[in-house]
């Protein structure tokens, strides 16, 4: 009786050392060899695997990266310190660029700009864009203000305030998803430490723009023209800053008519 339990346990023990040993000799004889330096780099990655680096995850970034398909900096959420790991994980130089974040191109709240008529639609930037007026507002390039960047963060960075969606600079890691999300185009990824922005997004022409909203810039040109640095232009009617060049003396700012120019907390 004994003998007749005995001999299959046996049998099926043998059997298992067998096939164990042959499944790590096939693991050892057919194992993909692994890079240390996507190893290397994936120790120091934020493990978010958010998809603002265009790849699905942290691992097939680092492998990029090792490929040279993508680069070492095009981490939102690690930034520019994560940069400088990664290019030590690497072994190579790196120049620390300076944080960056999201920035909503829009001064259009409530007191400022007209409503069209009431929406009654979804709660969609997307699907209020669509429409012939491109939103209830007055001004077609304004904010539509229906929380699709707000959705879009992964990192609860964005928050509407009078209509108008506001970034949370603490929280925000540049990670561009509320660029894709916006409908109007009118967010951006700027220095963190340039504080003077233009709150506009309109190309229209300054007397439509005035009729529109009382915060819209005009294209007047006059921060153009008193800029000491040459850091401001003026194209499509809107005037855009130079970042490289800004020295934040705030001129702009001071003189812009419609004060469509701000220095950002």
């Amino acid at each position: 009786m004994v003998e007749s339990i005995l001999i299959p346990v046996l049998g099926i023990g043998s059997l298992s050392v067998v096939f164990g040993a042959l499944l790590g000799f096939s693991a050892k004889k057919f194992a993909v060899p692994v890079d240390a330096k996507v190893e290397r780099i994936k120790d120091v990655l934020p493990g978010a695997n958010c998809g603002g680096c265009g790849f699905p995850g942290c691992t097939m970034f680092a492998e990029a990266v090792v490929r040279e398909d993508a680069s070492y900096k095009a981490c939102p959420p690690g930034g520019a310190y994560t940069a400088g790991k990664i290019a030590a994980a690497l072994g190579i130089d790196h120049s620390v660029s300076g944080r960056r974040v999201a920035f909503i191109a829009c001064n259009g709240k409530e007191d400022s700009v007209k409503r069209n008529y009431i929406y009654d639609g979804p709660k969609s930037c997307v699907a209020a864009s669509q429409l012939a007026t491109g939103g209830n507002k007055s001004c077609t390039y304004s904010c539509i203000g229906f929380e699709s960047c707000k959705n879009a963060c992964p990192f609860d960075a964005i928050s509407m305030v009078d209509s108008i969606a506001e970034v949370d600079t603490k929280k925000c890691t540049a990670c561009g998803k509320c660029v894709a999300a916006c409908p109007k185009k009118l967010i951006r990824i700027v220095p963190d430490k340039s504080k003077v922005r233009v709150l506009c997004n309109s190309r229209d022409h300054g007397r439509q723009v005035r009729r529109n909203c009382r915060a819209g810039c005009t294209g007047c040109a006059i921060c153009l023209k008193l800029c000491p640095e040459g850091a401001i232009s003026v194209s499509d009617n809107v005037a855009r800053i130079n970042y490289d060049k800004c020295t934040q003396c705030l001129i702009c700012v001071n003189k812009c008519p419609s004060k469509a120019i701000k220095v950002m907390a």
